[in-house]
């Protein structure tokens, strides 16, 4: 009986260890359905808003990306290049945060955030920043170093704290920094970043004819002008300690920054002139809503304080110029 009894306990046990393993793999399948896959913030994908954003202008995600800013209105724009070569506005960004004043960085530990032409590799990106996402900008550039400037690290970066750096919030520093990686996937080798002290216009220029840092922001205003005529960023050397705009060498050969400049040539490009059908597109500006530590007013004042004479006429009082025509870089 006893041995009748075993065999019927193994027969049974065979059968069952089958059913136990086909009920246990699908309680492990069903718990793994429930996993969800960590994305880190370096590698989320840009939201469907701005992918169908980036559909509607005709942009591919992996097209060349250019890069302003712009410190009295705590501003980031964002430009992408379409299939004729030229770049067109995508979004302007709120800085969060930046310290200082108007005026270039100087010196390591001035708390000034950089002014001038940078440009970014992807080697300057960071996916690891303690302040959730950064690029750096490269600062200090051969310019600053031939005026023997000091400092590192300055960056684009998260987390709304600056002590020298332009800060955002978390989620825009994501979608800029996705926009910088998909244009590295997408083949550009490096993209570049102009740090204004303000929107480069003569009229908000001539306010500061008196401030040390004039001349500087006249040579920074030949940039501003060359991409706002243009919709190309310009070439920029750098020689006799100095930004030259639009300069290209008819033969390779090494620049000293500091040393005497070389015969450039000076290339006429075309006027950016939208087509027909497309003067919308190209004077259209999406402006993303968010948080600004720094008041606009009161950095132009402080700022004006800081020379002996300031044109005080104010911004936008021209009634001859209309509302926004020197951001578009055409006559509309």
């Amino acid at each position: 009986m006893r041995v009748r009894l075993k065999i019927l306990g193994e027969k049974f046990a065979s059968r069952l260890k089958p059913a136990l393993g086909a009920g246990l793999a699908s309680v492990l399948l069903a718990a793994c359905s429930t996993v969800q896959l960590i994305i880190p913030p370096a590698e989320q994908p840009l939201t469907a808003e701005t992918v169908a954003l980036l559909g509607k202008k005709d942009m591919a995600a992996g097209a060349p990306i250019f890069v302003r800013i712009f410190k009295e209105e705590s501003e980031l724009e964002v430009w992408k290049m379409r299939g004729d070569g030229r770049f067109y506005h995508f979004k302007t960004y709120p800085i969060c945060n930046w310290s200082g004043d108007l005026g270039p960085k100087q010196a390591q530990g001035d708390k000034q955030a950089p002014e001038g032409f940078y440009s970014i590799s992807q080697t300057q990106m960071n996916p690891n920043s303690k302040y959730y996402l950064a690029f750096n900008l490269g600062y200090p550039n051969a310019y600053d170093r031939a005026w023997g400037r000091t400092g590192e690290a300055l960056m684009v970066h998260g987390k709304c704290k600056s002590a020298g750096c332009y800060a955002m919030t978390d989620a825009l520093a994501e979608e800029i920094y996705a926009l910088a990686r998909d244009a590295f996937r997408g083949g550009q080798t490096s993209f570049e970043v102009h740090a204004f002290p303000f929107r480069m216009t003569q009229e908000k220029l001539d306010r500061f004819k008196k401030h040390k840092w004039y001349a500087f922001w006249r040579t920074l205003k030949e940039g501003y002008d060359f991409f706002e005529a243009n919709r190309v960023p310009p070439i920029v050397a750098i020689c006799e300690k100095r930004y030259v705009v639009n300069a290209v060498l008819s033969t390779p050969q090494q620049i000293d920054p500091a040393g005497r400049c070389p015969r450039f040539q000076r290339p006429q490009l075309q006027a950016f002139t939208p087509a027909p059908a497309e003067w919308q597109l190209a004077s259209e500006r999406i402006t993303v809503l968010g948080p600004k530590a720094r008041d606009a007013s009161e950095v132009a004042t402080s700022t004006a304080l800081s020379q002996d004479t300031y044109a005080s006429a104010p911004v936008g009082s021209n009634p001859d110029l209309p509302a926004g025509i020197s951001a578009l870089g055409f006559n509309p």
